[in-house]
């Protein structure tokens, strides 16, 4: 089949067509974003009423500003990657270097029906098992900050298992001959070859699975997070987090003030996502240079 010669052509401006259009409305996006949130950028949208310094140091608590959501995020996603990137990274190279036949077709398709699985049903899942707890073997069990951890961490681990599967199975067989010729035996060529080889990879799976646990607020909206529930007190306890902050003010805002500091916890929920990549590629960086001299 011949296509016409202008069809090519006509076809690569297409392709950049996309791409700035994609262009164009990130950069309409945060200029939206900017325009209605950059003036309530200041220490009484952290800090409202309460002392900076003291708010820093727990001391005081804060009523109404973002301090206690911005907590609360970054201990759930610790507390998430905690929980998720050992067991997707574990999964992966088991799926990889270990599974063969059916069983690791079975596997593969177990995680890519956990991939498909929506966050509102993860929610719902965490929200019933701790119905199940209370009527059975813990009747004091509550939605907290763990029971939303180990939910998004479910929710996330589908895009650790793959980006570790896919990044060590695209390896070319030259690599893998490497740890054989030296003597190593599967475990050792795959911790001190194949995974350093394939961190960048590696690394890219754990950035998106950050992001998607940042900014999901089906699950915690199910299993644990409240407003006004201050820092967190632990992990059986009840915390705030950004994505359900603007979700409140922006279904509930009473003045357009309320609806603007929405808009400024967007912005604050986007550099705190931004500085988690950039903490993550500066990472890789300094993992690249460490393997370079010490391979």
């Amino acid at each position: 089949m011949t296509f016409p010669k202008f069809a090519y052509p006509a076809f690569r401006w297409f392709c950049r067509a996309c791409a700035l259009c994609l262009a164009a409305a990130l950069a309409g996006l945060f200029g939206f974003l900017l325009w209605r949130g950059l003036g309530t950028l200041g220490p009484s949208l952290f800090f409202g009423e309460a002392d900076p310094w003291r708010a820093l140091l727990l001391r005081v608590p804060v009523m109404d500003g973002l301090w206690p959501a911005c907590l609360g995020t970054l201990s759930l996603l610790g507390l998430t990657c905690l929980l998720a990137v050992p067991v997707g990274i574990a999964a992966g190279v088991c799926l990889a270097e270990y599974a063969a036949g059916p069983a690791k077709a079975w596997l593969t398709f177990c995680v890519e029906l956990l991939a498909s699985i929506p966050s509102v049903v993860m929610g719902l899942f965490g929200f019933t098992l701790i119905l199940f707890l209370r009527r059975t073997i813990l009747p004091t069990a509550n939605t907290c900050l763990l029971l939303a951890a180990g939910c998004l961490a479910l929710l996330v681990l589908p895009y650790l298992v793959s980006a570790t599967q896919k990044s060590l199975e695209s390896l070319p067989e030259s690599l893998r001959l490497i740890g054989p010729s030296l003597g190593l035996g599967t475990g050792r060529a795959i911790r001190h070859i194949l995974l350093p080889a394939s961190a960048r990879s590696i690394l890219a799976g754990v950035i998106l699975a950050v992001g998607r646990a940042a900014e999901d607020t089906a699950v915690i909206l199910l299993t644990g997070v409240v407003a006004n529930a201050g820092a967190p007190a632990g992990l059986a306890g009840k915390f705030e987090a950004l994505p359900f902050t603007i979700y409140s003010l922006a279904a509930q805002y009473q003045t357009p003030e309320e609806l603007d500091r929405g808009y400024g916890a967007a912005m604050v929920l986007l550099a705190l996502t931004g500085s988690l990549f950039v903490g993550a590629h500066l990472l890789h960086a300094t993992l690249r240079r460490r393997w370079q001299v010490n391979p």
